[in-house]
């Protein structure tokens, strides 16, 4: 059932590629604080080496990703197919966003299709790679991306999602720096 990977192999490659929508998973250090787990969709993926992928971080309602990475680094994605055959893949490792105004941003987004709520590339180092059956995952069928989300931050427009980013993503749920300075820091 489940096996265990020390790369990506190109068939693997192909197909996170294919899936529309991953999930990814974080936690703060510690017993408190609360576990994240966050869908990704759009085209936001890319596999920068058989160990290494990238996603770009579009703005959301909370930064709890970003300020998980900053406490302790470590992350795992998760893809499931929901079409053709059974199948789930876990890259396990260590994580780091790359924020708007870190010199690699740029970079970094030159990957990618220009989304106007990008806020950080999440880079991710796997130590872990492995794939397990997906039996119980149910079979479904894509109808579309969502554009709200594209739509939203070309209403706000850079000065507003900076703004918002300032608002509402600067600390996490549980008080952890995510896009704001590190807590207790002068600004």
């Amino acid at each position: 059932m489940a096996k265990e990977l020390p790369a990506l192999p190109d068939h693997l490659i192909d197909w996170v590629l294919a899936q529309p929508v991953f999930f990814v998973a974080t936690a703060p250090s510690g017993s408190g604080g609360h576990v994240n787990v966050s869908p990704k969709g759009l085209d936001c993926l890319r596999v920068l080496g058989p160990t290494r992928v990238a996603y770009l971080d579009l703005t959301g309602s909370g930064a709890e990703t970003i300020a998980h990475l900053r406490d302790n680094g470590r992350i795992t994605l998760m893809w499931c197919a929901f079409e053709g055959a059974p199948r789930i893949l876990r890259f396990a490792g260590r994580g780091e966003a790359v924020a708007v105004g870190d010199p690699r941003f740029a970079e970094l987004t030159a990957r990618f299709p220009d989304h106007p709520g990008a806020r950080s590339v999440v880079v991710v180092d796997a130590d872990r790679i492995a794939t397990s059956c997906g039996y119980a995952v149910p079979l479904m069928r894509l109808e579309g991306e969502r554009d709200d989300l594209v739509r939203w931050a070309e209403h706000r427009g850079r000065d507003g999602l900076e703004r918002y980013w300032a608002d509402k993503n600067a600390a996490s749920i549980d008080g952890l720096a995510a896009l704001g300075p590190a807590p207790g820091a002068a600004r």
